[in-house]
C-alpha cells in the first residue's frame, strides 16, 4: 500500500497525517477521537478501502500523536462545573473547541488540495465531522459517522464500569507496568465482551501508541473542547451530504441511543446497528463497517463521484 506522510500547517497548528493509496482515487478522511493517534484507524481497516479503489487520509489531531501540542493551554477552575453545563447541552470556556479542531480538518484538505472528500469520523471524530459537514458543506461529499454523539442536552451517559475508569488511574510516578496494565483494561472495558482481541495484542498496541506520543495533557485539552463546545445539533442539522451513522449494540461509552438521536437530526440519514460491536475498532468489525461506509460513499451525486469499487 502506497503510503505518504507530512505535515499539514492548520491556522496555528501543525498536523502530521499519512495519505495513502492513489492520489488519483476519490478520498476518505478519517478523524478519530479523543486522544487517539492516527494508528487508531488500524492499517487493515485503512487497506479494506484502499482495495476499493478509495485515497484515505489519517492524522493526529493537535494535541495528539506527533502534531502540536499547545502545552501550558488550560481551561480555569474545576471540570465538573464544565460537564454540568455539557450535560444539559452548554458550553464553556475552554483553550480550544470543537469548531478549531474542525477548521484543523478543512486546514488538512486545502494543504492536501482535496476540494471535497469523503468524512469517516468515530467518537469525538464523529462530532467534528458533524461541525465540518455543517459548517462546509461544500467540502464533504458523504459522511459517516460511527459511534458518536451530538451532545444534545440529557443524551445518555457512559455506563458505570466507563464511567469508574476516570477515577481508577494510576499515580504519574507508577511503575511502567502498572500504567500498561491499566491502559490495556481500559481498553478491554471500552471495546466491550464481544470481539475483544487477545490481551497481549492489546497490550503491545498500547505500547508502540506511548513509544510514538505519550502526551496524557492533550486527551485533557480535547476531552475539554467537547465540554466547550456543548450542543452540536445547530452544526448536524444544517448537514446536507449523505449520512450513515453506525454504532455498535454494545457501546458502553457513547450508547447507541446518542448515534439514534444524531441520525434524527440529519435529513434522510441512515442508522445502523452493528450487533456485538463495543467502542473500538477490532478486526471483526472491520467488513460490517466498510461495506456499509462503501455504500454511502456511492449515493453522492455522479458528478462529484469518480469509480468506487464495492467488492
Amino acid at each position: 500500500m502506497d503510503v505518504r506522510s507530512g505535515t499539514a500547517v492548520c491556522g496555528e497548528v501543525e498536523l502530521f497525517y499519512e495519505d495513502l493509496g492513489d492520489p488519483a482515487d476519490p478520498a476518505v478522511l478519517l478523524i478519530m477521537g479523543v486522544g487517539a493517534q492516527l494508528p487508531m484507524w488500524p492499517d487493515g481497516f485503512c487497506a479494506r478501502l484502499v482495495e476499493r479503489g478509495l485515497r484515505v487520509i489519517r492524522f493526529d489531531h493537535r494535541d495528539t500523536g506527533l502534531s502540536t501540542k499547545l502545552t501550558g493551554r488550560r481551561a480555569e477552575g474545576s471540570v465538573y462545573p464544565r460537564v454540568l453545563r455539557y450535560l444539559v447541552g452548554r458550553g464553556s470556556p475552554v483553550p480550544y473547541t470543537l469548531v478549531d479542531m474542525a477548521e484543523d480538518v478543512r486546514g488538512l484538505l486545502d494543504h492536501l488540495d482535496v476540494g471535497r472528500a469523503h468524512v469517516v469520523g468515530a467518537s469525538m471524530g464523529g462530532m467534528i465531522a458533524q461541525v465540518l459537514a455543517g459548517r462546509h458543506p461544500g467540502r464533504v461529499l458523504s459522511l459517516g459517522l460511527v459511534m458518536t454523539s451530538a451532545g444534545t442536552p440529557f443524551s445518555s451517559v457512559p455506563r458505570l464500569r466507563v464511567i469508574r475508569l476516570a477515577f481508577g488511574a494510576p499515580a504519574g510516578d507508577a511503575p511502567l507496568e502498572e500504567k500498561l496494565a491499566h491502559e490495556v483494561r481500559n481498553i478491554s472495558i471500552i471495546n466491550g465482551p464481544n470481539f475483544l482481541p487477545p490481551v497481549d495484542h492489546l497490550r503491545r498496541r498500547v505500547q508502540e501508541l506511548r513509544t510514538r506520543s505519550d502526551y496524557p495533557q492533550g486527551m485533557l485539552r480535547q476531552f475539554d473542547a467537547i465540554l466547550g463546545t456543548g450542543n452540536l445539533l445547530r452544526y448536524t442539522r444544517a448537514i446536507t451530504a449523505p449520512t450513515v451513522v453506525i454504532h455498535g449494540s454494545q457501546d458502553p461509552m457513547v450508547r447507541p441511543r446518542n448515534g439514534r438521536t444524531v441520525a434524527r437530526a440529519i435529513a434522510d440519514a441512515r442508522y445502523i446497528v452493528i450487533d456485538g460491536m463495543g467502542h473500538d475498532l477490532p478486526e471483526p468489525v472491520w467488513r460490517p463497517v466498510v461495506e456499509t461506509l462503501t455504500e454511502n460513499f456511492a449515493t453522492t451525486p455522479a458528478r462529484y463521484r469518480s469509480t468506487i469499487r464495492t467488492a
